[in-house]
């Protein structure tokens, strides 16, 4: 599945992280910054050679745990039809903290591939507070709209405990079997945290044929460990001037990224 949306096995995709959008305690007044912010960021990335985007609001914080307000998915609709009309690159939706729904609607209207979900199956302790899983909804509305968006399901995600202990196992099983997500992500307890290479073992154990990808701490020093195990991998933190989440994308450490990355996949140079 990951190779028909991105033309490559063990693809590597690239964060958009959208500084604060209007309506946002962080946002500075300046729309038109935002959207260069973005699209400098994604031409700094295609240029490095990633394989797909994620755009997401990032700059939101303190995040709504679930539904976010209309102006805030008309502004990231604006920012996403944008990227995807100047880039020849697979695009992938997040809103954060959990409006899939919302995710779903700019994905398909804009012609995105996939969206990233936080917490689809489940019930997830946050920042947020208590949020549980959109699963029994989200896919209801795909089918609604006929809309052919994969859905990238955290499980465990960063940034949140279980309300009860559970069993890794036991949570990717029913993100896929009984929530049907297209793909599962594995992250560290925070954005830029490494993920544990023995939780990606055993994810890949339960999920079989479904693609697990890593959605966390992913550099050039640790990289060819990962794609060992993984499926593909989503770099924001590292792909950063000095590895500094908030900065801008660092074109240079993008193209070391995935030079060594090409040569694990054993592309041509």
């Amino acid at each position: 599945m990951l190779s028909r949306i991105f033309g490559v096995e063990k693809p590597v995709i690239g964060m958009l992280h959208a500084p604060a959008l209007p309506g946002a305690p962080g946002f500075e007044g300046d729309w038109a910054h935002v959207r260069a912010r973005v699209l400098a960021d994604a031409e700094a990335l295609a240029e490095g050679g990633v394989d797909g985007f994620l755009l997401e609001n990032f700059g939101d914080t303190p995040y709504y745990p679930r539904r976010v307000p209309p102006h805030t998915v008309a502004f990231l609709t604006v920012l996403g039809s944008e990227v995807k009309r100047s880039f020849a690159k697979p695009l992938g939706i997040n809103v954060l903290r959990n409006d899939a729904r919302s995710a779903l609607a700019i994905a398909t209207a804009i012609g995105a591939e996939f969206i990233r979900v936080n917490v689809y199956t489940g019930v997830r302790v946050t920042d947020q507070g208590v949020i549980a899983g959109v699963a029994h909804l989200l896919l209801r509305d795909r089918q609604m709209l006929g809309s052919s968006v994969k859905v990238f399901a955290d499980v465990a995600v960063k940034h949140s405990v279980p309300l009860v202990p559970r069993d890794l196992s036991q949570e990717i099983m029913e993100a896929i079997e009984r929530g049907r997500a297209d793909a599962i992500i594995l992250s560290g307890a925070m954005t830029g945290w490494e993920t544990p290479l023995e939780l990606i073992r055993e994810a890949k154990a339960f999920a079989r044929d479904t693609p697990v990808l890593v959605g966390s701490g992913v550099t050039v020093e640790n990289v060819a460990r990962v794609l060992e195990e993984a499926d593909g991998v989503i770099v924001g933190t590292f792909f950063k001037q000095d590895g500094v989440v908030h900065r801008p994308v660092d074109r240079e450490r993008v193209k070391a990224f995935m030079h060594l990355v090409r040569h694990l996949r054993q592309e041509p140079a």
